[in-house]
Parts: C-alpha cells; structure tokens; sequence
C-alpha cells in the first residue's frame, strides 16, 4: 500500500490508500447516469414507498435524475463530493486546486439549473446522496403523495 498524500481535516490525517492511477481509475469509473448510491437507491425508496408516476431520461434543462412531470417536480441525485455537500468536506490533496475548482462549478450549476427550471415553474427537489443512504425521505415525502396536482 502506497499513501500517496494526505490532509489535515477534522484534526483527523485523511490518506489517500490508492496510487495515483488507482485514482485516477476510481474516479473515471464514476457515471452520470445509473449510479448505484444515487439514482438506484433512490428507486428502491420510492418503490418501498409507494411514489408513481416519475419518469427517468427526461428531457428537461440540466437533465434531472426523475421528473414527476404533470406535478412538475424535478429530482436531482447529488452526489455529496462532486457536488460538495458539507457531509465529506474532503478534496483530493492531488490536484487540488483542479477538484476545488471542479467542485465549485458543479455547485454554481446546480444553483443556475434550480434557478432556471424555478422560474419556469418546476419544483427542483435536491436529495444528497447521504440522504439516500440514511433512507431519509421524509421532508420530500409529501411533495411525492398521490394528491393531484391543481392544473
């Protein structure tokens, strides 16, 4: 095993275990579309409770994970690295500048695509992928309900 650099975070020393090409492999073998803590974690929950009616691939500025279209909800799989959730707050010593940068431009996206689709008259619901992990629905739950929407 090979630590390749380290970071003080949390007074705890956070090494990186992989090499510079393991990395490197890990984080190419990351998708937009299917991943498993995300977007596939978050069908199991909807089946378990019970939430129809959303739909995957749909065309739709800054291409939300699920859309429920005729209550016009946008759902987004934020991943909590990529999208900088303040639950990991660890960025790579390698190349940080890069991944700091890189983090903060996924995050003005996000705040530019919830803007857009807001003003077009979506609801832009945001789900952290620890919230999937933790099987926290609850505050989205009444947004999912089978009530019909008033058109």
């Amino acid at each position: 095993m090979t630590i390749v650099g380290s970071r003080l975070q949390n007074e705890k020393l956070m090494p990186d275990i992989f090499s510079v090409a393991q990395r490197s492999a890990i984080m190419r073998a990351v998708k937009s579309r299917g991943n498993k803590s995300t977007e596939l974690e978050l069908i199991k929950l909807f089946k378990i409770h019970h939430i129809i009616g959303w739909r995957r691939n749909y065309k739709l500025f800054g291409h939300p994970d699920f859309v429920f279209v005729h209550k016009r909800i946008a759902v987004f799989c934020d991943g909590c690295f990529w999208h900088g959730h303040d639950c990991r707050n660890v960025i790579p010593d390698d190349n940080f500048e890069y991944w700091q940068r890189k983090i903060q431009r996924n995050k003005q996206r996000d705040n530019e695509t919830t803007l857009s689709l807001m003003q077009k008259g979506w609801i832009v619901v945001r789900i952290w992928e620890c919230e999937i992990k933790k099987s926290d629905l609850s505050k989205f739950l009444p947004l999912f309900s089978e009530e019909k929407v008033q058109d």
